[in-house]
């Protein structure tokens, strides 16, 4: 099984339906879910100690729902970028060590230490930066990809 947890509701309905069209097509590989976890306002977040606070209890949020046997992989500015091949390979590497896959949005501020310590892997999706709605999608979409890639199906191409 796979899981998204990311900070913050979605109120796009067109991202939204991308969501969901892509954890329908995983479903054909593997239980897929969405997971959103409240985020803190942070509209005036000026001072150090109020962004580590931000970030420290959404952080206890999304960490209180993972188990010691999940395989965590965090979205992270400072992680190992990945082309699409060397990420299907990761996947299905990550596959063999849990049954219970876990991707980590962070809030916007970004994860707090703990996050950082608990993660098995940290990725880097880009140098650019996306919102965090549209990072959704593309880890979904990168899934996918990630299972056409090792199934040998021609939507990679």
């Amino acid at each position: 099984m796979i899981e998204i947890y990311a900070i913050g509701k979605n109120k796009d309905k067109a991202l939204t339906a991308l969501e969901k069209e892509y954890c329908k097509r995983i479903s054909g590989f593997t239980k897929i879910n969405v997971v959103e976890f409240k985020d803190e306002t942070n509209d005036h977040v000026d001072r150090e100690n109020e962004v580590l606070l931000i970030k420290e209890k959404e952080g206890q949020r999304v960490l209180s729902k993972i188990k010691d046997t999940d395989f965590v992989v965090l979205l992270d500015l400072h992680g190992k970028m990945m082309d699409s091949e060397s990420f299907a390979q990761s996947l299905s590497n990550w596959q063999m060590k849990s049954s219970h896959i876990v991707f980590v949005i962070a809030g916007s501020l970004g994860p707090s230490q703990a996050l950082v310590n608990r993660a098995n892997v940290r990725w880097k999706l880009s140098d650019l930066t996306f919102t965090h709605l549209m990072t959704r999608v593309l880890i979904l979409e990168q899934i996918y990809r990630g299972f056409m890639i090792l199934n040998g199906r021609s939507y990679h191409k």
